[in-house]
């Protein structure tokens, strides 16, 4: 060491005090600065519940748009970051382009969620200040999970949301319907969550660490015996349970016809693009040694999780039954992309991932306005003749129908396109023809509620729609009448972020 630096430190400690002081605080908050946004939700959000607290019913609607402005801040702070890597917590947290993207559209859906909520929290009497707080916890462990590069940190994130959407499942306490919901979503994800721990125990027993590149490390030297395999099955039962992919779906469809509305359009927004995501990095980062091993499993899952959401969603006659089936469906199709096990395969999730949260936003702005004075109703039929009560809501909801079946050139279609390029370019025909048949099904009861809609004799009139609702519904009908004019934005970001996976 030069010694000149020993005697001068003191030197110019002692002469700037200020200046020392500022350094020995400035180092640790740029040290994490990468994890700043989940720090700013974590500390706001208990401060938002000591203003709950404290002020009781009085705070509820201040703090449902505190939350707003909280995961506004949040999705600031992570804009502002660069395009570098960042590991943290000796490696078991990295901040990638990936991370950072998908933490975008994570936070982007939980405060639309909360916006919409608004109206439908008045009408039902249930203004409650809980519901914000837990909503911005769930999206700090979305966080946590999106970043999670260890075994142990990603089952932390995956709690955390897990704990929370529990509790908000069951938020209208004074409904059977919603008890019921949250009771099954808890026992069901607990018995998930010890699948899933099981898995991770195996992986840790036979390749010695819970870190994803230690893990991918041991794989490439010693590959993969009968155990880890094992363990790898139960790892992907627990993922396949967040995401509600085949055969381990069965709560969606109660869960969301249960939930509170608002609670349910959050459910199928940014959940779903968390736990997607949390899946993606689990399988490209830790084992792309055994490629060949679990991208059988991901067919089979995928597959099922298609044709499932396909065929039995023509049944249903509850719109939010059908949006369940229709969200298996697409976790299915998002699927094809994790199975090709390629960064093409990767962008292609990530561009599924962004026009779904914007198609489900929309589609649940219109089923929140499905309200009459005696209160909401939930039946297809209701919409009969909406084209002649509120033409512009109609037509919204039709293209975002058509998008949601995958019909050109319409945002839904090249969603399906990237994950069935990507099928394609790694040999996996079968699974793209499936996809494609799938795709053909589905599109029978999105256009039935076209149908109904344009067709039927019509029934009363809804109440007027929000404000709220009817920005949502409009950004998210542009965005998806118009992403074929210029889709270059979100292709290229998906790219960067698809790349810093390999």
């Amino acid at each position: 060491m030069d010694p000149e630096v020993v005697e001068t430190a003191p030197d110019s400690a002692a002469a700037d005090p200020v200046e020392a002081v500022v350094e020995a605080v400035a180092e640790p908050l740029f040290a994490y600065a990468p994890i700043m946004p989940e720090i700013v939700l974590a500390v706001g959000a208990m401060a938002l519940l000591m203003l709950g607290v404290f002020r009781s019913e009085r705070s509820a609607e201040p703090i449902m748009w505190l939350s707003i402005l909280l995961l506004a801040i949040a999705a600031l702070l992570i804009l502002a970051q660069g395009n570098e890597t960042r590991l943290l917590f000796e490696g078991t947290v990295i901040v990638d382009p990936f991370a950072r993207l998908l933490k975008l559209l994570s936070l982007l859906g939980s405060a639309v969620a909360i916006f919409m909520s608004f109206d439908y929290l008045r009408e039902a009497r249930i203004m409650k200040f809980e519901l914000p707080i837990l909503i911005v916890l769930a999206t700090l462990g979305m966080l946590m999970m999106i970043s999670a590069n260890d075994l142990i940190a990603l089952y932390l994130g995956l709690e955390l949301q897990s704990l929370s959407l529990y509790v908000i499942a069951a938020f209208r306490r004074d409904a059977i319907r919603s008890s019921e919901a949250g009771l099954k979503y808890f026992v069901l994800g607990a018995l998930s969550s010890g699948m899933l721990l099981y898995g991770c125990s195996l992986i840790y027993g036979f390749t010695g660490s819970t870190e994803f590149i230690r893990i991918a490390q041991a794989l490439e030297s010693g590959g993969a015996n009968l155990g880890l395999i094992f363990g790898i099955v139960f790892f992907i039962a627990g993922l396949a349970f967040k995401v509600s992919a085949v055969p381990f779906h069965m709560w969606t469809p109660d869960v969301y016809e249960g939930a509170p509305t608002p609670v349910t359009a959050f459910f199928a927004a940014a959940p779903k693009v968390a736990a997607m995501a949390m899946f993606v990095r689990a399988m490209l980062t830790a084992f792309p040694a055994i490629t060949a091993e679990w991208q059988q499993i991901i067919v089979f899952i995928s597959i099922a999780s298609m044709l499932l959401g396909a065929f039995a969603a023509i049944a249903q006659t509850n719109i939010k039954r059908l949006m369940a089936y229709s969200s298996i469906g697409h976790m299915g199709f998002a699927l094809v992309g994790l199975a090709a096990g390629t960064a093409e395969g990767a962008q292609g999730v990530i561009v599924y991932l962004a026009i779904y949260l914007v198609m489900n936003l929309g589609v649940f702005a219109c089923i929140l306005a499905m309200r009459r004075s005696d209160g909401m109703v939930e039946d297809i039929n209701e919409l009969a003749g909406l084209s002649s009560n509120n033409p512009l809501m109609a037509f919204l909801l039709a293209m975002l129908m058509f998008s949601l079946a995958g019909i050109p050139p319409l945002a839904g279609f090249f969603a399906k396109f990237y994950v069935f390029l990507a099928a394609i370019q790694a040999g996996l025909y079968p699974l793209a023809v499936i996809g494609v048949l799938a795709s053909v099904v589905g599109a029978y009861y999105y256009l039935r509620i076209i149908k109904i809609m344009y067709f039927d004799s019509p029934a009363e009139r809804f109440d007027p729609m929000p404000m709220a609702l009817k920005s949502v519904l409009g950004v998210s009908g542009i965005i998806v009448i118009f992403f074929v004019a210029y889709p270059a934005p979100l292709v290229d970001a998906a790219e960067v972020a698809a790349k810093s996976l390999f």
